[in-house]
């Protein structure tokens, strides 16, 4: 049987919101073992000048929690 543990992560990017969802899974990886999937929660951008400035997204990571 698995355990597994949710958490809320929130990451950005000048490029997408494929690119922003890459970064805070990679990020994610860095910092919790056994990154299982993540979904997007919320996304949004940042506007300036007109102009989108920046993507972010919020994430749900799942990662397994170990014996």
């Amino acid at each position: 049987m698995s355990i597994a543990r949710v958490t809320e992560i929130s990451a950005t990017s000048p490029k997408s919101f494929d690119d922003a969802v890459a970064k805070g899974v990679e990020r994610a990886s860095e910092t919790l073992r056994n990154v299982a999937s993540a979904w997007v929660k919320e996304q949004s951008v940042k506007v300036e000048n007109g102009k989108v400035a920046h993507y972010q997204v919020n994430l749900m990571v799942t990662f397994l929690l170990e014996d």
